[in-house]
């Protein structure tokens, strides 16, 4: 069915040619040329480009041009990330708040962010239910702050700000993170498997994480029903792993490391409790095992804390603790091997 048509309301201003139904006035837009009630200097674009599309004409190409400049740029990228001094898995508002930290406090480092989906933001891209808003506690608001995301005070309650659309935060974020030139985003990409190193022998618990497996999504959705399609890696001596709560995709290397005997078991994560649950993932977004940094809705399959519904302050904070505890273990293995 196609959409109605707009209607206006009977104070619409009546311009020549304009028709009225006895109901509503619907003003018939006079063509005012292509740059009207825009002042000149305004719109650098409009007066380039403006009243000039008869003659306007792109450059030459040929086809196989364009399929080199992705691909040398990807396969280079390939190259380079190989070896990577982080990776990041998740490129929900988690992983790229870490990734956003990071990429400020340390530019000499190479971070791998790898991401299952073709759009990355995870449920970041709105609010509870399809609602546009974002809601979220303070101090969270000192993260926007830095990030320059505007946001209200909500009049219910000081703790609480308010950004008018998740997508502005979602896609702020994203352009920060995707500026730093040592911060490279691999999506449509899983991460199969860890790489891992063997512990100190009858200690699974001592068992180090070094880096992941990874495959195209569309690849991994489909080992089931097509034959062997083995998978790419990258080495990295910390993972930081912020896949969200349980799901397709989600808590995968949470529910690995069961796998794998390097935890017990998962504690699964329980009913929604807003204030319970957001200092929960905040304080102990920590180093799970050896090698590897859990932090966000991820944490709570491990740990069993409650769940934090619709509401974003601790997925933000967890991403900044999270890489603060990245750095502080790259300080701290940098001064073993110095040793």
């Amino acid at each position: 069915m196609s959409p109605p048509s707009a209607i206006y309301s009977e104070t619409a201003t009546v311009v020549a040619g304009s028709h009225t139904n006895g109901l509503k006035t619907k003003p018939v837009i006079q063509n005012l040329g292509p740059i009207a009630n825009v002042p000149s200097g305004q719109c650098e674009l409009l007066d380039e480009f403006a009243g000039k599309w008869d003659e306007f004409k792109f450059g030459p190409v040929r086809e196989s041009q364009v399929s080199r400049a992705m691909t040398s740029r990807y396969f280079k990228d390939l190259d380079t990330y190989a070896e990577s001094d982080i990776v990041i898995v998740g490129a929900g508002s988690c992983g790229l708040s870490a990734a956003y930290v990071l990429g400020k406090a340390r530019p000499d480092l190479k971070i791998a962010v790898i991401e299952a989906s073709v759009s990355p933001g995870g449920g970041a891209w709105l609010g509870g239910q399809l609602f546009s808003a974002m809601v979220l506690r303070k101090p969270a608001n000192r993260f926007l702050d830095d990030l320059g995301v505007p946001y209200e005070q909500d009049p219910t309650n000081e703790n609480l700000v308010v950004i008018k659309h998740a997508a502005l935060f979602t896609s702020t974020l994203l352009s920060k993170v995707l500026a730093f030139p040592n911060i490279k985003l691999f999506n449509a990409t899983c991460v199969e498997d860890l790489i891992t190193r063997p512990g100190n022998p009858g200690e699974p618990s001592s068992m180090r994480i070094a880096g992941v497996v990874t495959n195209w999504t569309l690849v991994t959705m489909h080992h089931d029903d097509h034959s062997c399609m083995d998978p790419n890696t990258i080495n990295a001596p910390l993972i930081i792993s912020t896949t969200g709560h349980d799901g397709p995709f989600g808590a995968f290397c949470a529910k690995r490391l069961v796998s794998m005997e390097a935890i017990e078991k998962l504690g699964g994560m329980k009913g929604l409790d807003m204030n319970s649950a957001e200092e929960a993932i905040v304080k102990n977004t920590r180093e799970v095992t050896k090698g590897l940094i859990i932090g966000g809705m991820e944490l709570s399959e491990i740990d069993g804390w409650h769940r934090m519904g619709p509401i974003f302050s601790a997925m933000m904070l967890s991403g900044v603790k999270a890489a603060e505890e990245a750095l502080r273990i790259i300080d701290v293995r940098k001064k073993e091997c110095e040793a």
